[in-house]
C-alpha cells in the first residue's frame, strides 16, 4: 500500500477565461502536517475544495488513498474532515446540538463522541447551555474541529484555522493541530498566508502562487533557507577558517566563492567571532550577521518584495 493519502497531477481549474489552479501536482504522505501558503487568492481554498469533493477540478487527476476513480475517490472522502473557510454552525444551538444536528445529516449513530469530541478540542468545560452565539471565534473554531473529525478522518484539511484569532486563541488551535497529528496520526493540510505561524505547526510546506505551485520544501529545508550567519569579509580568509576551526571548534561554516566566509555558530556571540579573529592579527573588512527572514524567503519564492 502507497504511504501517501493525496496525490493530484496536472490539476487545473478554470473560471471561464480565468485559471484559478495552473498544472498542480503535489503528494501528501502519511502523519505529515501540510502548510499549503499563499497570499489570498493564490489557489489555497479552490484546491482544498476539489480535494473534499466541493468542487471539480478541469482537468488532471487525483487520487486519494490510492482511489482515482470517481467512485473509487467518493467512497474515500469518508476518511477526510474539512473546515474550509468558517465552519457553518447554528448559533441558536448548544455545541453539542450542533454536532447531534451534523450527526444526523451524516447517519452517524455513535453517541459516545460527543463529550470526547468536545474534551478533544478543548470545549469539555464550557457551560453545555451555552448557546454558540456567545462563543469566541477561537471557540467556534474548535467546535468546527470537532465537527470535522466526527468521521474519525485519516486527513485533516483546514482552509485558514487561524484567521482572525486573537494570540491565545492561535496558539490553542495550533496545538490542538499538533496533538490530533500527533496522537491520532492524521495528516492535515492547513492553509495560511501566514508563513511565521505554519512555522511553528507544519512538517512541509506547499508554497502557491497565482494557482501555479511554486515550491515544496519540508521543514529543515525551510530553516536551511532561512538560517542566519555571520558574514565575514577578512584580508586572510585561509588564516581565518584555521582560527573558526581551531580556537572556535567548529567546522559550521561555508567559505564562498568571493573570498568570504559564512560563519552558522556563534550568531548570537559576534563579539567572540570578533575578538578571536582580531587576536590573530586578521583585519576584517566586513562583519555582520545575515539571513532571509520567514517572510522575505516566501515573497522571494512568489517573486515579490514588500510586506507580506
Amino acid at each position: 500500500m502507497s504511504n501517501y493519502v493525496l496525490k493530484t497531477t496536472n490539476l487545473c481549474k478554470c473560471f471561464k477565461s480565468y485559471k484559478a489552479l495552473d498544472n498542480v501536482s503535489v503528494t501528501l504522505e502519511k502523519g505529515k502536517i501540510y502548510g499549503l501558503i499563499g497570499k489570498n487568492g493564490a489557489g489555497k481554498t479552490t484546491l482544498m475544495r476539489i480535494v473534499s469533493g466541493l468542487s471539480y477540478a478541469t482537468e488532471g487527476t487525483i487520487e486519494l488513498f490510492g482511489a482515482s476513480s470517481a467512485k473509487e475517490y467518493n467512497k474515500q472522502l469518508s476518511k477526510i474532515g474539512t473546515l474550509i473557510e468558517y465552519p457553518s454552525l447554528n448559533g441558536r444551538m448548544t455545541a453539542k446540538q450542533n454536532i447531534k444536528l451534523v450527526k444526523i445529516m451524516r447517519g452517524i449513530k455513535d453517541k459516545s463522541v460527543d463529550d470526547e469530541l468536545l474534551e478533544m478540542v478543548g470545549l469539555g468545560s464550557v457551560d453545555p447551555k451555552k448557546k454558540v452565539k456567545d462563543f469566541s471565534l477561537g471557540m467556534r473554531q474548535r467546535l468546527g474541529i470537532a465537527i470535522a473529525m466526527l468521521t474519525n478522518p485519516e486527513l485533516l484539511i483546514l482552509d485558514e484555522p487561524v484567521n482572525g484569532l486573537d494570540p491565545v486563541g492561535v496558539v490553542e488551535i495550533r496545538n490542538l493541530i499538533k496533538k490530533l497529528n500527533q496522537e491520532k496520526n492524521i495528516t492535515v493540510l492547513i492553509s495560511s498566508h501566514n508563513l511565521p505561524e505554519l512555522y511553528q505547526t507544519a512538517t512541509d510546506y506547499i508554497i502557491i502562487d497565482k494557482g501555479v505551485i511554486k515550491q515544496t520544501l519540508t521543514l529543515d529545508e525551510l530553516e536551511k533557507k532561512c538560517e542566519h550567519y555571520l558574514s565575514i569579509t577578512c584580508d586572510d580568509p585561509d588564516k581565518a577558517i584555521k582560527v573558526i576551526e581551531n580556537e572556535l571548534g567548529t567546522k559550521k561554516y561555508k567559505r564562498m566563492q568571493d573570498g568570504s566566509i559564512r560563519l552558522y555558530d556563534f550568531v548570537d556571540e559576534k563579539q567572540k567571532v570578533s575578538d578571536a579573529l582580531f587576536n590573530n592579527h586578521i583585519k576584517v573588512y566586513e562583519f555582520s550577521r545575515l539571513g532571509e527572514t520567514l517572510e522575505n524567503y516566501f515573497l522571494s519564492v512568489i517573486g515579490e518584495s514588500g510586506n507580506v
